[in-house]
């Protein structure tokens, strides 16, 4: 299998970064009018891959709390996500380790989220043995708060999972696919069987975070705390413990010991897991092959991000078959 040599990962915060004052000063307003104050200082935090702002506010009184804000207009795709989001976080049980949206700004333009704030850091990366343990263990809390899924005033969001149908179907990225993972290129009929079984495999009743890696987890002395939720979704419980361990591979480290004894994967038929692990890889090539490298709106941190993770993924994938019964 090919793979990337370095087990660090790619930058995990996108290169679309907007700062405080980069604001329209009517959003400004309207932020601060969710937090009844005035801002004085502001920060860019690291992780995610969102345009637009993503800081860390301090106010005049020395309340903090955290906002991000996308021009609808720029980043459509982008304030779908942020509206989304407010959805999910409404409808999020009490105790679940989110943090607390204390309300948003819209102007059909704009929009913007605000959240308290959590003083914690991203997971070191490549993994530390006691953090990547810390939130493997916070994975069986959080999917058994979120069993079954609490109803949400919107229609579900799809799983971002499965996308070999389109890359056989694009000449163009079936090309760039070659070159960034050969291998995978070459045994794209596996790969597509795998992708037939995706709907019965995907079937479930928890919600699931849907974009679960390292920068959208943060640690803090007490708690693991799950950050950004557009891409929720009700599937099967261990859902994210699969995205997450496509990570634990992109580290230099073999997921596999911590899949066989992980409480979530229990009784779990281990071809559904495949069909997962190849799933995930699947999206995540299927985007970043259609990517343009050469066009000024693609983010290049993204593009390698995901094709990083694309590649772990399936490098974990090539680890399990020697040990599949």
């Amino acid at each position: 299998m090919t793979t990337h040599d370095n087990a660090s990962a790619p930058e995990s915060t996108g290169s679309r970064r907007l700062p405080w004052h980069a604001l329209p000063s009517s959003v400004r307003a309207g932020i601060e009018d969710v937090l009844g104050g005035r801002v004085v200082e502001a920060g860019s935090r690291p992780g995610g891959f969102s345009d637009g702002l993503a800081a860390r506010l301090e106010l005049a009184d020395g309340r903090r709390a955290f906002a991000k804000a996308v021009d609808a207009g720029a980043a459509p795709g982008v304030a779908a996500f942020h509206r989304r989001e407010v959805v999910v976080n409404g409808g999020l049980p009490y105790g679940v380790p989110v943090p607390r949206l204390l309300g948003s700004y819209d102007d059909r333009g704009w929009v913007a989220l605000v959240f308290e704030d959590v003083e914690g850091a991203l997971p070191v990366q490549p993994w530390r043995g006691d953090e990547l343990e810390r939130v493997l263990h916070a994975l069986t809390g959080l999917a058994e708060g979120l069993t079954p899924s609490p109803g949400l005033d919107s229609p579900g969001a799809g799983a971002r999972l499965g996308g070999w149908g389109r890359l056989a179907d694009s000449p163009r990225s079936l090309a760039k696919l070659g070159v960034v993972a050969p291998d995978a290129a070459g045994e794209l009929d596996r790969h597509l069987a795998l992708e037939t079984r995706l709907p019965e495999v995907i079937a479930g009743e928890t919600l699931t975070h849907g974009d679960l890696y390292p920068f959208n987890v943060l640690l803090t002395e007490e708690r693991v705390v799950v950050v950004d939720w557009p891409h929720a979704w009700t599937g099967p419980a261990y859902a994210d413990l699969v995205m997450l361990l496509g990570s634990v591979a992109l580290s230099g480290l073999d997921p596999e010991p911590y899949a066989a004894r992980h409480p979530l994967l229990r009784g779990v038929d281990p071809a559904a897991v495949d069909v997962l692990i190849s799933a995930q890889a699947g999206f995540l090539l299927a985007a970043a092959c259609s990517m343009d490298s050469a066009d000024p709106g693609t983010d290049p941190r993204l593009e390698r991000m995901m094709t990083a993770l694309g590649l772990a993924s399936l490098r974990w994938l090539t680890l399990r078959r020697p040990r599949r019964p």
